[in-house]
């Protein structure tokens, strides 16, 4: 029986902070024994909003490297990197003659890029879902895992596949949102103000290339408040925060003895506070120094990035194939 397919892409700007690792990673890794999985670093999506190459290729490395240190098998899965697929970008071009301006320009992370750089609005900032949709159409993904912020990219993904099967046949399956049982676990950032980011808020978010003392430094730092006042009181948000990060690395005795103390109101936040960045540091230190030992190692790097690619091309010219059939593009 054929398994079906699961997509994800991840832009090379930035660090995979435990907020990814948590919310997507650890899902990936167990994806990869019950789907066909085809997992990208989206290098041709960085360039709409940072134009500045020269970091590119040591960060699609890194990503590359975390991505492997975190558990993804390239045995098992596709793991590449989005410009070594071509045929990406023929779909994207038919793609672009079924999109239309007003509705691109109306995409909520249009606007926000917009406001944030009015002075780079690009035509590939525009055309920005389009991409996404040919990421995902190119190899018939039915279940993208993805946020709430791409779930409308992933809608417009929908439709592009609809307008094409109207047109010229049935020829695209329609991708859906997916996530991997259960509730997401959401991580705040240390000071309570919004989630982890990968490349903003940096003293406040914990980075699987973080060193020992780093995340100990951080953590130290992370906001608390007085002991409650009475018995059984319910949590701050960033007092909430700290237990979710114990309940993730630390022992269930550990997470326990915290809990208990939190609501008999004598809990010291710097005793739990020192408890959690020895545990962080166990649980991220082995990924770390994996993810270091694949980044020096430059052959298994380009063994990773080519075995990924020949995955990646033979799953998209199949695709293609169909594509330009049902346009009448094979001459």
């Amino acid at each position: 029986m054929n398994k079906e397919v699961v997509l994800s892409g991840i832009r090379p700007t930035g660090f995979l902070h435990l907020g990814n690792y948590f919310g997507a990673m650890r899902n990936y890794v167990r994806m990869q024994d019950e789907y066909n999985c085809y997992f990208f670093v989206a290098n041709w999506h960085s360039l709409t909003t940072h134009p500045d190459t020269k970091e590119l290729q040591s960060a699609v490395h890194r990503v590359i490297a975390e991505n492997v240190a975190c558990g993804l098998d390239p045995n098992k899965v596709s793991l590449y990197v989005q410009s070594d697929v071509p045929e990406i970008a023929e779909l994207y071009l038919y793609l672009n003659m079924l999109a239309y301006k007003g509705e691109l320009e109306k995409t909520v992370t249009f606007k926000e890029k917009v406001r944030l750089n009015p002075e780079n609005v690009n035509a590939g900032l525009l055309t920005y879902p389009v991409l996404q949709a040919a990421d995902i159409l190119i190899h018939r993904a039915v279940k993208v895992p993805v946020g709430k912020d791409q779930e409308q990219h992933l809608e417009m993904a929908r439709n592009f596949a609809q307008r094409f099967n109207h047109r010229y046949g049935d020829v695209l399956p329609e991708p859906y949102a997916f996530n991997y049982g259960g509730e997401l676990i959401k991580i705040l950032s240390l000071d309570g103000n919004g989630k982890m980011s990968k490349s903003e808020n940096q003293m406040n978010t914990l980075y699987l290339a973080d060193t020992d003392d780093m995340l100990r430094k951080k953590i130290m730092k992370a906001k608390t408040a007085e002991a409650p006042a009475e018995p059984n009181s319910v949590k701050p948000d960033f007092i909430e925060n700290l237990f979710t990060l114990m309940s993730l690395v630390s022992t269930p005795d550990t997470l326990e003895k915290f809990n208990t103390d939190f609501n008999n109101c004598v809990i010291r936040y710097g005793d739990m506070k020192k408890q959690l960045a020895e545990d962080m540091i166990a649980f991220v230190a082995p990924i770390r120094e994996k993810a270091a030992d694949i980044q020096n190692d430059k052959a298994l790097l380009s063994s990773i990035i080519k075995q990924g690619a020949e995955k990646a091309r033979e799953s998209a010219a199949a695709t293609l194939k169909e594509v330009r059939q049902a346009i009448g593009m094979n001459y």
